[in-house]
């Protein structure tokens, strides 16, 4: 690490570390940034580049590698500083910008190629860091976090209904189950397959379109996925063998899931710590409401004169609505994306094309996409104990959420003698129980506001569990409820119904804050841990459907009621653990960034080319 780079750092510290100043918080701080540095290579040659190609090929390299301090020193306020500290981060981490890049290496063995027409090598730019393109101020319309309010809520509802579309469709096929066996001739536990594919899709998904969004935008991948998942559900609704309705319905969960891992670092892009809880908590609310609404309408519509296909038409036409809102309405929100739009629009006005942004740099390779990227989601996921934990617990809660699907029927069809529809309609204890966390969570936004502010507006993840702890007691207080006051017609069926209300309260209360928990955890790449988390969990509501049947026909409702439920205890301390020791945990990782206000200094190297982490990666979205 040479002097600018230190330099650099100690500005980007106190840009994250409000407390350190020694002034007001209004004033501007005069720091040392990389528009104030320009490279060795470049300030020094003016030699002409026909002379020699190799000279030029080894400049060009080494313009990106080194710098020396200029006397151009800029004014940046605090919340700019972090802003820029945030592009260069996601710069950084994102495919081919590595030096180490294979594309790159590969490209320097090669004989530089003539400019042709017989025309020499043209002189380097004289600082190219003048070029590269950022926001203008702490107050830059540009900038998602400072779009109007309206704006804002405008974008999250919309999103909402899109995250809802997806989570909808993956159980509504739940009730065509034993009208979709009969009809084709084959067993109840191959007609459950159509959800266990569906979700199947949503564990796969996320490993593509988490990575797209930190490499091309947010939009791009929502868009195109909605498109995808409208046309296989109509492939799906037209399908003339079982074979086909099984495919479409995988591939429809694999375009479902995109906005299951991208919407969440969407609201991160848009909202502050000051106010990310509420839109996270609008997105888990689509996410979680989603599947518990389908039952009771898809109960109606398999047994009106409609037909079980509608079901599928219905999740198209949702789908088609959600592509249309996403592509006419929906704005990146993805800072360095948006600063290579910028860059692109200041090029064709002022015909200077040097002019670019840090983004623009990438030359994506393939083989480096796929180690870097592509399976971001998956190392983030195993070599992170938060990650790792926190998804283990959330995917048994996830699991159960759609064996519900499976064993509210078995209670109240078996039981109790409902229709599919009316079946449905008691998934609204669990509905219910959801809407409370919502609304006690968003109460709680007060309290955090006033410990944000406490705490010079450095956000604490931990502050997100005790939520957390509640709705793991909440939860399994709930299904030892359910199974053991649904198992016999002596008792009333509103009261396994009402236990609905706990076990709709702890899911709601642990995904709501677990998310967030996560992307405080890990802002810089919120998707990917969103993706990791999906996948894991998206396994086990996949699996969980299809043992269900056999294991409350074999155990009795009462005693594997117990099972789950004694499960969910052992589960439950979880989340107290990483209150008491999360801080600790995420000062050993290499991707969690820790080290706000602290003086230390950051890693010179990483491996595998990974840029460094460090507490720059936590104020991108301050």
């Amino acid at each position: 690490m040479d002097d600018v780079d230190r330099n650099m750092y100690a500005a980007e510290r106190d840009a994250a570390s409000p407390h350190t100043y020694h002034r007001a918080s209004n004033e501007v701080e005069r720091v040392m940034t990389a528009a104030s540095s320009s490279s060795s290579s470049s300030s020094g040659s003016s030699h002409h580049a026909a002379n020699s190609s190799a000279v030029y090929r080894s400049n060009t390299n080494s313009n990106a590698m080194n710098r020396i301090p200029t006397q151009n020193d800029l004014e940046r306020h605090p919340t700019a500083l972090s802003r820029i500290a945030t592009q260069r981060s996601q710069h950084v981490n994102t495919v081919g910008a590595d030096m180490k890049s294979k594309s790159i290496s590969r490209a320097s063995r090669r004989p530089l190629p003539a400019m042709g027409a017989g025309k020499p090598y043209p002189p380097q730019l004289p600082d190219q860091e003048e070029y590269v393109v950022e926001f203008d101020g702490p107050d830059d319309p540009m900038h998602a976090q400072n779009w109007p309010l309206r704006k804002k809520i405008l974008t999250a509802a919309m999103l909402g209904y899109t995250t809802m579309t997806s989570a909808f469709t993956s159980s509504i096929f739940s009730a065509a189950t034993m009208i979709v066996s009969r009809e084709y001739g084959v067993s109840d536990e191959v007609g459950l397959l159509g959800t266990t594919f569906f979700v199947l899709g949503f564990a796969t998904g996320p490993t593509l379109w988490a990575p797209l969004s930190e490499l091309r935008g947010r939009r791009l991948p929502i868009v195109l996925a909605m498109f995808g998942f409208s046309v296989f559900s109509i492939a799906c609704a037209t399908a003339k063998d079982i074979q086909t309705i099984l495919i479409c319905r995988f591939f429809s969960g694999f375009f479902g899931a995109c906005p299951l891992a991208v919407v969440a670092a969407v609201f991160s892009d848009m909202f502050d710590n000051r106010t990310r809880g509420i839109a996270v908590t609008i997105f888990s609310m689509a996410v979680f409401t989603g599947p518990l609404f389908a039952p009771f309408i898809g109960g109606f519509i398999v047994e009106s004169h409609l037909g079980w296909r509608w079901t599928e038409y219905l999740a198209s036409i949702m789908g088609f609505v959600a592509f249309a809102l996403d592509l006419i309405f929906l704005e990146e929100t993805y800072p360095p994306v948006i600063l290579v739009k910028k860059a692109s629009d200041l090029r064709r006005r002022t015909k200077n094309w040097g002019i670019h942004a840090k983004q623009e740099e990438i030359e994506v390779d393939f083989r480096e996409l796929v180690t870097k990227n592509f399976s971001r989601p998956l190392r983030l996921l195993f070599t992170e104990p938060i990650i790792l934990f926190l998804s283990i617990y959330m995917s048994f809660i996830y699991g159960l959420l759609y064996l519900f699907l499976t064993a509210y029927p078995l209670v109240f069809v078996g039981v109790h003698g409902f229709n599919l529809g009316q079946s449905g309609l008691t998934f609204f204890g669990m509905i219910a129980g959801q809407l409370i966390a919502g609304v006690v969570v968003i109460a709680q936004q007060p309290w955090y506001s006033r410990k944000l502010a406490a705490n010079n507006g450095i956000p604490v993840p931990e502050w997100r569990l005790p939520s957390v702890m509640a709705g793991g007691v909440s939860f399994a207080i709930g299904i030892f409820w359910f199974g053991w006051t649904g198992f016999t017609r002596d008792v009333h069926w509103i009261v396994p119904c009402l236990s609905g209300i706990f076990t709709g309260f702890g899911l709601m209360s642990i995904f709501l804050q677990a998310l967030n928990y996560l992307v405080d955890a890990y802002l810089m790449f919120a998707a990917s841990a969103i993706a990791g988390n999906t996948f894991l969990r998206s396994l086990c509501g996949a699996g969980f459907p299809l043992f269900a049947r056999q294991m409350f026909d074999g155990m009795g409702i009462q005693y594997a009621a117990t099972l789950l439920g004694c499960v969910a205890v052992v589960l439950a301390p979880i989340p107290f653990i990483f209150y008491f020791y999360g801080a600790k945990i995420r000062e050993r990782s290499a991707w969690a960034p820790t080290n706000i206000g602290k003086s230390a200094a950051p890693p010179s190297s990483t491996d595998e080319g990974e840029a460094p982490v460090t507490e720059k990666d936590d104020v991108g979205f301050s």
